[in-house]
């Protein structure tokens, strides 16, 4: 009793005792919020300051937009380029010099093939391409070419969509080539080099009249005009070699 008597009068004398130990702890929450978060109102950036923010989430890398900054979804036309043979001009030459900087040694036959797995990726069918039945090459890249082709596949579906085409996957029709393959293909198709780049594992065809679709047909020429976009963005991003190949109807792809 003694005791709570004296706790009563200490009160009465003191008020401050009996306030919570937190107020002051609150207090500075309080103070660090108004330091993190400071008044806006106040502020002389300009009016689109807020849309410049809302972009915030778009790629920096120049890889297609979906939505504009009021998140309406945006809608593109199809392009093309101006010409193929000017847009797509590497030669065997200069395409040749990237593919020495990932090739591996040139494959003799397929039995070779199987015992290089190590050094090369397997590119079978996927959610974004398709690979032909081949018959003068076996499906196999160096990793960054494989990385390459998928980004291909990728950017394809990214502007088909953007552009309100029905999804349709490009259509690989050929990949690395042995030693055996190139001899065989030279007595018929004198555009297969003896020394060809597919050799090497860094290169591969992707056709241009010719595709997979997913929903329904669209017109191959449409088609071809929305995959020379993004071969040619990819191009300009010094990421591969192309060149327009008309006789054998593809591009012939080289990683860089």
């Amino acid at each position: 009793m003694a005791t709570t008597a004296f706790l009563a009068v200490v009160r009465l004398i003191f008020p401050s005792v009996a306030k919570p130990s937190y107020a002051v702890k609150e207090k500075t929450l309080v103070s660090d919020t108004t330091r993190i978060l400071p008044d806006t109102s106040k502020s002389n950036k300009p009016a689109n300051e807020t849309k410049t923010t809302a972009q915030s989430f778009a790629p920096g890398n120049g890889l297609t937009q979906f939505f504009d900054a009021n998140g309406k979804e945006m809608k593109n036309r199809i392009v093309g380029v101006a010409n193929y043979d000017e847009s797509f001009p590497d030669s065997q030459h200069v395409q040749f010099k990237s593919a020495m900087k990932y090739a591996v040694k040139a494959v003799i036959n397929r039995e070779d093939a199987e015992l290089r797995k190590k050094e090369l990726v397997y590119i079978g069918s996927n959610p974004f391409y398709d690979v032909k039945r081949l018959s003068s090459s076996i499906p196999y890249l160096v990793p960054s070419a494989s990385v390459l082709l998928q980004d291909i596949g990728r950017n394809f579906f990214d502007s088909l969509q953007v552009k309100n085409i029905p999804l349709t996957k490009i259509l690989v029709t050929s990949v690395l080539r042995t030693k055996e393959d190139v001899e065989k293909l030279r007595r018929y198709n004198h555009n297969a080099t003896e020394n060809s780049c597919h050799l090497y594992g860094t290169t591969f065809d992707i056709a241009y009249n010719k595709y997979s679709p997913i929903t329904r047909r669209v017109r191959n020429d449409t088609l071809k005009w929305i995959l020379s976009e993004v071969l040619s963005d990819l191009r300009k991003q010094g990421r591969c070699h192309i060149k327009y190949e008309k006789k054998q109807g593809c591009f012939h792809i080289t990683v860089r």
